[in-house]
């Protein structure tokens, strides 16, 4: 019997489980992904992340376990949660010899959608998308960043709730990435729910609201990850190098030589608040400090501190 919907319009899994024959891919994930948010997916390479992501997606049935997408359940209410997702794999196959408006007119179709709506809706995202110029264009000629844009919209041409993104930054040059990072902030604000796979943690860590971490097909107890995610790496350098560690020697603040620049430290900090009160505190002290940065995201801290496997 399926379970019921629990009636939320977010993404929750409960206990999915996916196999190849003896191969296990997904063996236990469950977490919530809510509306109106971007929840961040990150593991390493064989954790599950794409055979989760097929099955949210309705292209692959899961062995055991519910999800429901949307609200809707993602098997007993295939069709429904189907429509009510926009899917973006990794690699967005084209039709070379289609124009790029006619591909995006084919899914509007596939999505039996109004024709005016569509040709809006194409019209909208080829502008959105910065592919305009391209939009009687063969999919042939564009470059693999304008693919991916051209996929996103694929993703996008029918206004679905949920957005499903595998690495949906890849082959973007710096100027897309910040417009991919400002359309998923908006279509969030709007009430969307995007569940984003990257392994660029850095720039994970500044877009999403939440995460999940996958580790050989299981979802991580966020209690493993809290106090990785909480903290913060910081690199310290001073003109006084003894006096720098001294400070932190006395007041009992833990240090480390620096692995990426000579004569620097690294510390980690609960907050930003307790990155502020020690370069106040160091000043105030007289050492001459010259360098406060984050070492690295708190995603990276956070995946670091996992025991991962390794492929």
């Amino acid at each position: 019997m399926t379970t019921p919907s629990p009636g939320i319009s977010g993404i929750r899994t409960r206990g999915l489980r996916r196999s190849f024959g003896p191969v296990p891919a997904v063996v236990d994930v469950t977490f919530d992904a809510p509306a109106g948010g971007i929840t961040g997916l990150v593991g390493p390479n064989g954790s599950g992340k794409t055979t989760l992501l097929l099955m949210l997606a309705g292209l692959l049935r899961p062995d055991a376990g519910n999800a429901w997408v949307g609200s809707y359940h993602i098997s007993s209410q295939a069709a429904q949660a189907r429509a009510a997702t926009g899917w973006m794999p990794d690699v967005s196959g084209t039709w070379d010899a289609l124009t790029c408006a006619e591909i995006l007119t084919f899914f509007g179709r596939a999505y039996r959608m109004d024709p005016m709506l569509t040709a809006w809706r194409v019209q909208s995202l080829l502008d959105t998308m910065y592919l305009t110029e391209f939009k009687d264009a063969p999919a042939r000629v564009l470059s693999r960043g304008q693919k991916q844009r051209l996929g996103l919209a694929r993703a996008l041409i029918h206004d679905p709730q949920v957005l499903l993104l595998d690495e949906p930054a890849a082959g973007l040059d710096p100027r897309s990435r910040i417009e991919l990072r400002d359309l998923l902030r908006s279509l969030a604000a709007s009430g969307k729910t995007i569940l984003l796979s990257s392994h660029v943690l850095a720039e994970m860590d500044g877009i999403i609201d939440s995460v999940v971490f996958l580790s050989a097909g299981r979802s991580v107890d966020p209690s493993t990850t809290g106090a990785a995610l909480a903290a913060q790496t910081w690199r310290l350098g001073a003109t006084d190098q003894a006096g720098l560690t001294k400070f932190l020697d006395d007041h009992s603040i833990g240090w480390q030589p620096s692995t990426t620049r000579s004569g620097e430290v690294t510390v980690q900090l609960p907050s930003d608040q307790d990155a502020a009160a020690l370069l106040r505190d160091l000043v105030g002290a007289g050492v001459g400090i010259h360098t406060v940065a984050p070492s690295g995201g708190r995603l990276e801290d956070a995946y670091l501190a996992l025991n991962e496997e390794r492929v």
